[in-house]
C-alpha cells in the first residue's frame, strides 16, 4: 500500500494526512476482494524497514493503526472474514495495538469468507531465518529439508503462495514482503497513490491477472493447430 506520503506531499499537507487518507482505501479494497470471490488478501501495512522512519510518524501510525482496527472490527465479523496479523514481534509495539490485533484475531478465528493477512512489523528475510532456526532447533537433518518441510516452518504455513502482487505508486520493488511466498506471483504496479486507488483499480488488476499466462517455468501446452 504505498504512496500515502507522496499523496500528502502533493496537496500540501503532512504525511500523516496521507496515512489518514489510505482508512478508505484499506476497506473499499477489502470489501471488493471480498465481493470478488478473494479467499485470500494480505496487506504489506508496516515492514520491518519501516521503524527508520521519524518517531513521530511511527508513533502517528501506531495509533492511527490502532483506531481502524477497533472501528472496523465489527464491520469484519459481520462480512466473515478471518483477520491475522504477520509479524508483530518487534516489542516496540505498543503493548495495547499488540493486544487489539490479538483481540480481533481471537474474535474472527472461526470467520471462512475470506483470510485477511495484515503484514505489520513484518520482514521476509525474517520470515525465512526464522523458520531455518525452527528446523534446526527441531532436529531435522539436512539431507531432509525440503521446500515443503521449510515452508512448514514459516508463519502460518496454511496461507497459500501469492499469486498476484498489487503495488501502488508505480514503485516496483519487493520491498521484502513475503519473500518465500512470491516466488512465482504475477506483478502489476498501477500509478495511482494508494489513497486514490479504489475498488474499481482493484477489479482492473484482477481482470489484467485473470488473462496472464501463468506457465511456472514451464512451456505452454499446445492446443491442436499450434505451430511448433
Amino acid at each position: 500500500m504505498d504512496g500515502n506520503g507522496r499523496w500528502a506531499q502533493r496537496r500540501s499537507l503532512p504525511r500523516t494526512a496521507g496515512h489518514r487518507a489510505a482508512e478508505t482505501t484499506v476497506i473499499d479494497v477489502i470489501e471488493a476482494a471480498r465481493t470478488a470471490g478473494v479467499e485470500w488478501l494480505s496487506l504489506y501495512a508496516f515492514s520491518t524497514e519501516n521503524w527508520n522512519r521519524p518517531g513521530t510518524e511511527v508513533e502517528y501510525l501506531m495509533r492511527l493503526v490502532r483506531r481502524v482496527v477497533r472501528k472496523h472490527a465489527p464491520l469484519l465479523l459481520a462480512r466473515g472474514i478471518r483477520c491475522r496479523f504477520l509479524g508483530v514481534t518487534d516489542p516496540r509495539i505498543p503493548h495495547e495495538l499488540a493486544q487489539d490485533f490479538h483481540d480481533l484475531a481471537t474474535l474472527t478465528a472461526d470467520n471462512r469468507g475470506m483470510t485477511l493477512t495484515v503484514a505489520f512489523d513484518h520482514g521476509g528475510r525474517q520470515d525465512i531465518v526464522e523458520a531455518a532456526k525452527s528446523l534446526i532447533r527441531s532436529g531435522t537433518p539436512a539431507d531432509e529439508v525440503t521446500e515443503q518441510l521449510f515452508a512448514n516452518h514459516l508463519p502460518f504455513p496454511d496461507t497459500p503462495d501469492v499469486d498476484l502482487v498489487i503495488r501502488t505508486s508505480g514503485e516496483q520493488r519487493i520491498s521484502n514482503f513475503m519473500l518465500w511466498q512470491v516466488a512465482y506471483a504475477e506483478w502489476i504496479f498501477p500509478e495511482k497513490l494508494w489513497p486514490d486507488f479504489r475498488a474499481p483499480d482493484f477489479l482492473v488488476c484482477l481482470h489484467t491477472y485473470r488473462h496472464r499466462n501463468r506457465r511456472f517455468g514451464a512451456v505452454p501446452t499446445r492446443t491442436n493447430g499450434d505451430q511448433p
